[in-house]
């Protein structure tokens, strides 16, 4: 609880146009993309430096006061709604370019700066930052790193662990700490850097990141190959890898999900076809060349009805802002989106695609596909209604057994969004008992007072594990 003393001394720290406790305010900031969940806050907070954030969070510590850091709340598993109240901590002053050092390729800057703006800013520069969630657009840095997003092109160049060098960060004590540096070897005690990347700060408030830069590629190429067979699409998938490309893109789009994103954008994209494939590559362009003939090539062979390439950048930029828009465009259908995301073996992938099918018809639900099918990260989303008791039930049920037959196919319950609240149910699942146990004690070992975003990542229970029937 915070008495009107623990606010005069927030307000101190921060100044009163900083500290946020209307009705309005806490309710703008009690929820995040995740439908059906939401909690009022006690106060929201904008810190302006790291000094502030330390002084916020030992106060929050000494009166046991829970701390949720939160970027543009796009995260998809409740994992910055504020369930135990407390202070929501905002980064929209600590949004500032630090530096961007050109010879060691790396760029440092506060949690607050929004993807599309880091990475504008390093491509002014004829430089490259690879990870790309769909919410680029809105997203902050301290977000991304928090979820450890994907994107995009995650299939070539990995995910936003793959690119922090370093961090700063307030621990739940409010001391303050430097993680990694500029350097391509550090191998000095534990790896802190990579245990806070993705941790959704429950261990620790970034507030200042490293990141690595690669050079920009040469020249890229963008293609559609379209199949009437659902699974002959997700077969291509793993053949194409299994051939020794990698692209840096490649998607897959069911039919409805065609369906909706083409109502949505108006691009031109086919409808009546079963999937398919967006496939992008870059680098120089005689590699780009060779790959892409490659790929056509075992396209056609896995019953490709039709392989088109995107003739000009404008058109390739349309296919992929198409992609990125999916989950907007499914968002129209009905008050409810939920949009999961298991993930299996890019090997599986044609098993994981029939057997959502056969899930979604067993309990009368209609689940659209598309996602990061290259690296295994398919995106099943419903449009539901939570008013609808009765097909949230089933809804849920389909869910659970997907969750389990990703797992059994040697995958897991969530590739890039998360664990949050909403997966926290089934981590048990994929670690088992004795790994959320050493996970706990992680957590405990940071934050005794468990004030940092308490009640995400553990559940209060774990479901009972689905037994799939075949």
């Amino acid at each position: 609880m915070i008495t009107p003393d623990i606010k005069n001394r927030f307000v101190s720290i921060v100044g009163e146009d900083n500290y946020r406790d209307t009705p309005a305010e806490k309710l703008v900031y009690s929820y995040d993309a995740t439908p059906n969940y939401q909690s009022m806050p006690d106060a929201i907070i904008v810190p302006r430096s790291t000094g502030e954030v330390s002084a916020i969070v030992k106060i929050c510590n000494e009166h046991s006061i829970p701390i949720v850091p939160r970027g543009s709340g796009t995260n998809l598993c409740a994992g910055t709604c504020p369930t135990e109240g407390g202070l929501v901590l905002l980064f929209t002053h600590m949004n500032n370019i630090l530096e961007l050092d050109e010879e060691n390729l790396t760029i440092t800057v506060q949690p607050g700066v929004v993807t599309l703006d880091l990475i504008h800013a390093v491509e002014a520069k004829g430089l490259f930052y690879p990870p790309d969630p769909s919410s680029m657009k809105i997203s902050t840095i301290g977000g991304n790193i928090n979820e450890n997003s994907g994107g995009l092109r995650g299939l070539k160049y990995g995910v936003t662990r793959d690119y922090v060098l370093a961090l700063e960060a307030v621990l739940p004590n409010g001391d303050i700490i430097r993680t990694g540096g500029k350097l391509a070897k550090d191998v000095a005690g534990y790896d802190l850097t990579r245990l806070f990347v993705g941790s959704e700060g429950t261990l620790c408030v970034i507030t200042e990141a490293t990141l690595k830069l690669v050079p920009m590629p040469e020249t890229k190429q963008t293609m559609l190959a379209l199949y009437q067979d659902i699974e002959a699409a997700a077969k291509s998938v793993s053949n194409i890898i299994s051939n020794r490309i990698i692209p840096t893109t490649l998607e897959f789009l069911d039919q409805p999900t065609l369906e909706v994103v083409e109502d949505f954008a108006k691009i031109g994209l086919p409808t009546d076809v079963k999937a398919v494939l967006l496939i992008e590559q870059d680098g120089p362009p005689e590699v780009v060349a060779r790959d892409m003939k490659r790929i056509e090539e075992v396209c056609v062979e896995n019953h490709a009805v039709s392989v088109q390439l995107a003739k000009t950048e404008i058109e390739a930029d349309a296919l992929r802002t198409a992609r990125r828009s999916a989950l907007s465009a499914l968002a129209r259908l009905k008050p409810t989106t939920i949009l999961e995301d298991a993930t299996v073996p890019r090997s599986e992938i044609a098993k994981m695609v029939k057997a959502i099918n056969d899930i979604a018809e067993r309990h009368g639900v209609k689940i659209c596909t598309f996602g990061h099918a290259g690296d295994g990260n398919l995106h099943q989303t419903v449009a539901t209604d939570a008013r609808d008791h009765d097909e949230m039930e089933r809804v849920e049920a389909a869910f659970e057994e997907i969750f389990a037959h990703a797992i059994e196919l040697g995958g897991t319950i969530t590739g890039e969004h998360g664990v949050g609240m909403m997966k926290a149910p089934y981590l048990e699942w994929k670690l088992g008992a004795e790994g959320i146990n050493a996970m706990k004690m992680i957590k405990q070992s940071f934050d005794p007072n468990n004030i940092m975003n308490p009640n995400k990542v553990f559940a209060k229970e774990s479901r009972k594990r689905v037994v799939i029937s075949r």
